[in-house]
């Protein structure tokens, strides 16, 4: 791995019954990139995903982050006869931690279909987020022996939509935002947990033109401001051309391809891919 990296899946399969969502995936992101994950739909992007967050356990392979391995499976029980991935036996441990043990070694994700909690403002949605990281427990917060702590978050909080250009929306119910917004409310909770690697699950999803420049700008701008690490799946090219560093290619679970976004550009495997037969001379 370079001594650069921040995630590395390493050789990860994922197999429901006979089916293989994910097959002998690798892929690496370095610090400081914005690296895109992209393929038509059904190619098994969200789940290699869900696999990195812990929403999974892999059926076969490992996720390291930060140089640390973070995430281990191998076929077991009636799966060992069933799998029909690649590299069987290279791996031999199980380490499966749940997504809010994920989300505390600072890796934050949001979702394909927006998730804000409905019946909270944009403030409120940002704040729960940073919850995560209170040190105070029951006992504390019974005796109101937590007021420092409550009070300081609330102020991390204010100033992170003041930054993020959303605290004039801050009071206002989160659903009832323009889509763009709550895009960028659900970026913005993701970010209150104070991540050093984010995961973007099809941020651009039902934006207009203009809304899709907004976000695009955004992105890089909280990469630069916050020194993020972006792994992002997208479907819509022109965000994804314009502002990736580097760009892997998914089809049917197997990785078709990977490079710089001109290289992808040009690829013919993923152009056929992408319009689901071969390509003339």
């Amino acid at each position: 791995m370079s001594n650069d990296s921040v995630l590395r899946i390493d050789n990860v399969t994922m197999q429901f019954g006979g089916v293989i969502a994910v097959d002998n995936v690798t892929i690496d992101v370095n610090k400081g990139e914005i690296v895109s994950l992209i393929g038509p739909n059904g190619a098994g992007k969200t789940t290699a995903f869900n696999v990195i967050t812990g929403v999974y356990a892999p059926t076969n392979g490992a996720v390291y982050f930060n140089d640390e391995k973070i995430i281990e499976n191998y076929p077991q029980g009636k799966m060992r006869t069933m799998y029909k991935g690649e590299n069987q036996g290279k791996y031999r441990q199980v380490l499966s931690p749940t997504p809010d043990r994920i989300t505390k070694l600072g890796i934050a994700r949001t979702f394909q279909n927006i998730r804000l909690f409905k019946s909270q403002t944009v403030f409120e949605n940002v704040l729960i987020a940073q919850h995560l990281r209170r040190t105070s427990n029951l006992l504390s917060a019974t005796l109101h022996l937590n007021g420092k702590e409550e009070a300081q978050m609330r102020k991390d909080a204010r100033d992170l939509l003041h930054i993020l250009e959303l605290d004039d929306v801050a009071d206002e119910m989160a659903t009832s935002l323009p889509y763009g917004k709550q895009r960028r409310v659900e970026i913005a909770r993701a970010m209150a947990t104070k991540p050093s690697l984010l995961l973007l699950d099809e941020p651009a999803a039902g934006m207009n033109p203009q809304e899709t420049d907004e976000l695009t700008a955004f992105i890089g701008r909280i990469r630069d401001e916050f020194g993020l690490t972006i792994f992002m799946i997208e479907h819509h090219m022109d965000l994804v051309m314009e502002i990736s560093d580097r760009i892997y290619v998914l089809d049917f679970g197997k990785m078709i391809a990977s490079g710089l976004p001109e290289e992808i550009q040009s690829n013919r495997r993923v152009i056929e891919a992408y319009l689901g037969g071969a390509v003339d001379e």
